[in-house]
């Protein structure tokens, strides 16, 4: 039986979705859980995994369609059924050629063609289309995943001319690449020979593709109608900060904690675990009781009524190339102090990779925003909507403060909560934001 492969619904107000990048083509076998196409939401651009295994068929949405959430965009058949379906698109053509006198072509001879060693090689319709306009044979273009994509074949066309003359020249050298950095790069005129990739077995990645202007005597890069460019996540993420300052009433609440105490706590959790563990694992965890105690901040705004989250999930806004996304780290008040650094390392890097998982930025209840590795003081962030609340966090610094009536240095760090007033007033806000500061200046109240 067909499984229909449809427009999923990532967020609580979406409508709509965004065919960006089909990673299977029509008539390619798939398995359940492997990636198969892109979509972009308002928040950000995932990877859809199939529903089932089998064959996909009748693509009905192109690369750039808006689709309404829950429309069918695809179907994957299974074995037997695909099977039938080759089966009638073999009988077909053979009839015909037998009323036109046509003789078919044999399997040796297509094979002889080159269409057997390009057809079985993973590419995109794009790539494939522009490898046949230059001559190009998919199987000689290699990359680090595996799939071949449209600057992969520009790339390769390129060596070409570098080294005419030579069959194993630099069309053969080309350095491991993401689809992303080959096109970053070919739009800032970036050799990729001479990029060091931090990516696995040396691959360059977005990140490492250096902002180099292209040659005065080049001619500008032409934008290319409806190819991903950093505008667009830049787009997305303008689009609901503006929605969100502009319709939900915000107010903000500041507090100056120290945090003496809490630098303790970090070498020692590090020194007990092991692990990684940094500033912003140790907020997660406190941030989580505190929400467990005042469960009212950890709600959203929505049809105009307060929806009340039953999981403790805390985004994390992280700042990459193309803008700002906020992956989630979900049930945090279960987690222990290894396990949360574990999970926010894997999220970040993913979402700077641009691999995050629809579940990734799914329902997150609660957001912190971290801009003290920036050596930044103190800021008021913009609510995440549907969110109630979120918490900006400043830098530690030394502060001098009074104790017992006498001036002392303290390492200090400002915590600003921005709240959404139709969702949370003042007196939850300021009694969510104290207890948060108590378990800032003792860690250890948490073992209580």
């Amino acid at each position: 039986m067909a499984t229909n492969v449809i427009m999923p619904a990532l967020e609580m107000a979406q409508e709509t979705g965004k065919v960006v990048h089909w990673l299977k083509r029509a008539g390619d076998s798939v398995q359940k859980g492997e990636p198969l196409v892109e979509i972009e939401t308002d928040k950000v651009t995932v990877e859809i995994e199939a529903p089932a295994s089998g064959v996909l068929r009748d693509v009905s949405a192109n690369e750039g369609d808006v689709v309404p959430v829950g429309q069918t965009i695809a179907l994957i058949l299974a074995p037997s059924e695909a099977g039938v379906a080759r089966a009638a698109a073999t009988v077909m053509p053979a009839a015909s050629a037998a009323a036109t006198g046509a003789v078919p072509m044999a399997p040796a001879a297509a094979a002889a063609s080159g269409g057997a060693s390009a057809g079985a090689v993973k590419a995109s319709p794009l790539a494939r289309k522009i490898a046949e306009q230059h001559g190009v044979d998919l199987a000689r273009v290699k990359t680090a995943s595996g799939r071949v994509e449209k600057a992969d074949v520009l790339a390769y066309v390129e060596g070409q001319k570098a080294s005419p003359s030579s069959g194993n020249g630099r069309a053969a050298r080309l350095a491991p690449a993401s689809p992303k950095a080959r096109r970053l790069a070919a739009e800032r005129g970036v050799d990729l020979g001479a990029v060091r990739g931090s990516g696995p077995g040396g691959a360059v990645l977005a990140l490492d593709v250096p902002t180099t202007p292209r040659p005065a005597m080049a001619a500008p890069a032409t934008p290319r109608v409806g190819a991903p460019t950093v505008g667009t996540v830049w787009r997305i993420m303008a689009e609901r900060m503006t929605t969100s300052w502009t319709t939900a009433p915000h107010f903000y609440l500041v507090r100056e904690v120290n945090v003496s105490r809490l630098a303790s706590w970090l070498e020692r959790a590090r020194q007990q675990t092991g692990a990684h563990i940094t500033y912003t694992d140790l907020l997660v965890k406190l941030v989580a009781a505190a929400l467990a105690q005042h469960p009212r901040v950890n709600a959203s705004w929505k049809d105009g009524a307060i929806v009340q989250n039953t999981d403790i999930n805390i985004g994390l806004a992280v700042a990459i190339d193309d803008g700002l996304v906020v992956p989630v780290i979900h049930r945090a008040d279960t987690l222990g102090l290894a396990q949360l650094a574990a999970r926010r390392e894997d999220i970040v890097s993913r979402a700077q990779a641009g691999k995050l998982r629809p579940a990734d930025i799914q329902g997150g209840g609660f957001t912190i925003s971290n801009l003290g590795m920036y050596g930044v003081d103190a800021f008021n962030a913009i609510v995440n909507p549907p969110q109630a609340a979120i918490l900006a966090v400043g830098r530690i610094a030394d502060r001098v403060v009074a104790l017992n009536g006498q001036p002392a240095v303290r390492p200090t760090l400002v915590l600003t909560l921005s709240c959404d007033h139709r969702a949370l007033d003042g007196a939850r806000g300021a009694q969510f934001l104290g207890a948060l500061a108590e378990l800032v200046e003792e860690p250890l109240a948490l073992l209580v």
